[in-house]
């Protein structure tokens, strides 16, 4: 199988390569197309969710009503009543962008041996660069979906350089040669050397501050610095509705602010799904995809029998997904698989009130100089830089829904 995307003629590099060639090289290799199947294949709600690639300036108004001018009244009087006036309540959350990088690093000799065999290198380089692009794609699809600490599992018992994670489902989060810290401590603690993708087990080198039962684990750098995802948005819980959030204090309105929930976990999964679908349906929400494990998508599925109706889901960037067709109060939905979801969570999702704004597309090879490979000061090496600008805003929180299962 060929690794230019999408039919992409191979580089000819006539008698050797150099910088300047395989810039070149580059350019004419990862296009738009290229880059959206690299980092949204097999990532539904990456690649569903609405995008803003024009997000400048230092910060982008949000802006939700959450409630209208209360001058009611069967009598003219009343309603014209100066006193009486309430306008309009419209907070407008001040979303910030995030970042994130991800580094492709091709070395001097592969390099000069390629000289002749110019395409042979691009092959070996556009692996590495390829992988790059997954890597921070997979970081942005799973951020989609969390909080923005950065918190992307829970160790479980640890026993010496054994760490289960209290959510197997999670193991999708981690690879061999994450470096790790402790969320408390912020602290490097650990790197992975071996994932039990089964178990849900992680193999680790401890470090001067080992990784202990019950701490919360994430990549080095990554604390409190992550995109605002799902869980940031949709019910986050008491503590943060009463924090600072992008300007707002959403402890006003907890329900149009915050978004919805309902406790499903002691009914049968579809009719949790329909019940939470009602409770947005009363709020004035039309949910059109629900995202949850896999684990609960095959017990919809068996649950659903002979009811099973499936449909496709295009995403904006044209990639297809498999979706199930439920019912809901306001017509049907999809229901998405999705690997980067929680356990035991579904995501009820109106999906044009969402937007992943980023300042240029997200994630791109970062060419700030015009360069997409940079010749390294410190390393016979050359440097590719991957990269995004963003963060995700929901227009009205009070339309989606967090389903626990």
């Amino acid at each position: 199988m060929s690794v230019y995307a999408n039919d992409v003629t191979p580089f000819d590099g006539g008698a050797g390569l150099n910088l300047d060639s395989f810039e070149m090289a580059l350019k004419e290799h990862y296009k738009g197309g290229v880059i959206e199947d690299l980092v949204y294949k097999n990532r539904p709600l990456l690649a569903m969710m609405p995008k803003y690639t024009k997000f400048g300036g230092r910060v982008m108004p949000v802006p939700v009503m959450n409630a209208n001018p209360q001058n009611r009244s069967a009598t003219f009087g009343d309603a014209q009543k100066t006193s009486n006036y309430i306008a309009s309540s419209i907070k407008s959350f001040l979303l910030q962008r995030q970042r994130d990088y991800s580094i492709a690093k091709i070395d001097g000799e592969t390099l000069e041996a390629s000289k002749g065999d110019a395409n042979a290198f691009m092959q070996a380089a556009t692996a590495e660069i390829d992988g790059a692009m997954s890597a921070i794609g997979r970081s942005l699809a799973g951020a989609c979906y969390r909080n923005g600490s950065g918190v992307i599992g829970t160790a479980g018992t640890v026993v010496a350089s054994s760490i289960p994670l209290t959510d197997p489902a999670a193991v999708t989060q981690f690879e061999v040669g994450m470096l790790l810290n402790d969320e408390a401590s912020g602290l490097e603690s650990a790197t992975i050397t071996a994932v039990n993708r089964s178990t849900g087990e992680l193999t680790v080198v401890q470090g001067s501050t080992p990784i202990t039962t019950g701490a919360d684990l994430l990549v080095q750098g990554d604390k409190n610095k992550k995109v605002a995802g799902l869980a940031a948005w949709v019910d986050p819980g008491a503590t943060a509705l009463a924090a600072d959030f992008f300007g707002i204090i959403r402890s006003v309105d907890p329900s149009r602010l915050g978004g919805l929930s309902h406790d499903g976990s002691a009914q049968p999964i579809e009719e949790a799904l329909i019940d939470a679908a009602s409770l947005v349906g009363r709020e004035g929400g039309r949910p059109d995809c629900c995202f949850l494990p896999f684990e609960k998508f095959s017990e919809l599925v068996k649950a659903l029998g002979s009811k099973v109706t499936y449909v496709d889901a295009k995403s904006p960037a044209n990639i297809g997904f498999r979706a199930l067709e439920l019912h809901a109060p306001y017509g049907t939905m999809k229901v998405i698989p999705d690997a980067d979801c929680q356990a035991d969570t579904a995501w009820l999702l109106q999906m044009d009130t969402w937007s992943l704004n980023s300042l240029g597309e997200a994630p791109r090879i970062l060419t700030h100089d015009g360069n997409r490979a940079l010749r390294l000061a410190s390393a016979d090496a050359i440097e590719v830089r991957i990269g995004y600008y963003a963060n995700i805003a929901c227009k009205a929180p009070g339309w989606n829904c967090k389903v626990a299962l």
